[in-house]
């Protein structure tokens, strides 16, 4: 991995330990799904939805103006909702509790039976496992993961969290990490790394590429343009071989980025950028630094990690 000495990622340890099993040997492709060059799945007057998924989830993206209700009948276990501009407010409604909030918000909705309902003007994310059979077969990419992905063991959620599921709002306005300035929350099925925007492109000189062994990266594109730099190992089987990616994306727009690829995201958009990452299920490494998971308190990690 390549980070500043000034970047707490570079005090991670290395992601393949000694005695770990043999590097991989076959590989699968990241995907790009572009929203704005897509019909919207569902549209009604007041908002519009797309979906793309990886291996483990779903994002449902959906731009609106004025009210939508997304309704979960027997949902099989958490899932998130995004709040993404500060002009959206949002009630949760189980058969236990009504729970509200406005602004920039994350809200984990428990399993079981829910109602949420959003006013306002602007984006929601909502994040779902592949367990939502209904949601994942919406996602436009969803024909590239009849068959599983390289690389990726079975899905397997987190501990359940402290007090037992209810509807949990997290704010995406507190002060982030010093550098890098991650904003870090997990549930039991997801890891979302809320990152402010930035106006202008990122320096060139600055990046800071990385891989992952064992779990795919989702890049959501907000706002402005980025190119999604991609590159995977050579083996001593030339045709395994895939060519480097230097993917340009327009918002909004998702990227999944495939383990073990070296990858680094370039904001080049003149105006604007802004990029927040999705992980499913949580990420060991960063949930085991401390400080670094804002709501670690009330989700606990798999024991013996």
């Amino acid at each position: 991995m390549a980070y500043d000495a000034t970047d707490l990622r570079s005090t991670l340890p290395a992601s393949r330990p000694p005695g770990a099993a043999a590097a991989p040997e076959r590989f699968s492709g990241s995907e790009h799904v572009t929203f704005r060059d897509l019909a919207p799945a569902d549209k009604s007057t007041d908002v519009s939805t797309w979906y793309a998924r990886g291996q483990n989830f779903v994002v449902g993206y959906s731009e609106l103006d004025g009210t939508a209700t997304f309704t979960r009948a027997g949902q099989p276990d958490e899932y998130v909702v995004l709040l993404a501009d500060d002009t959206l407010a949002a009630t949760v409604r189980t058969p236990g509790e009504d729970v509200s909030a406005s602004g920039r918000t994350m809200l984990v909705v428990p399993p079981g039976d829910s109602t949420v309902t959003v006013t306002g003007r602007g984006r929601v994310l909502r994040l779902l496992t592949t367990r939502s059979d209904d949601v994942a077969a919406l996602a436009a990419n969803a024909g590239s993961y009849t068959e599983p992905h390289e690389n990726i063991p079975p899905f397997a959620p987190w501990p359940q969290p402290v007090g037992g599921y209810r509807v949990r709002s997290y704010d995406l306005t507190v002060p982030p990490l010093s550098n890098p300035p991650f904003r870090l929350y997990r549930c039991t099925t997801f890891m979302v790394n809320f990152i402010d925007p930035k106006q202008g492109p990122r320096d060139p000189a600055k990046l800071s590429p990385h891989h992952h062994d064992d779990f795919e990266q989702c890049s959501i594109v907000l706002a402005g343009q980025y190119v999604h730099h991609i590159r995977w190992p050579w083996t001593t089987n030339k045709a395994n071989w895939r060519a480097d990616e230097h993917e340009t994306v327009l918002a909004p727009a998702v990227t999944v980025i495939p383990p073990p690829s070296q990858h680094t995201s370039e904001a080049i958009g003149p105006d604007l950028n802004h990029l927040i990452d999705v992980f499913s299920p949580p990420r060991f490494d960063f949930s085991a630094q401390d400080g670094w998971v804002f709501n670690a308190a009330d989700y606990p990690a798999p024991a013996g990690r």
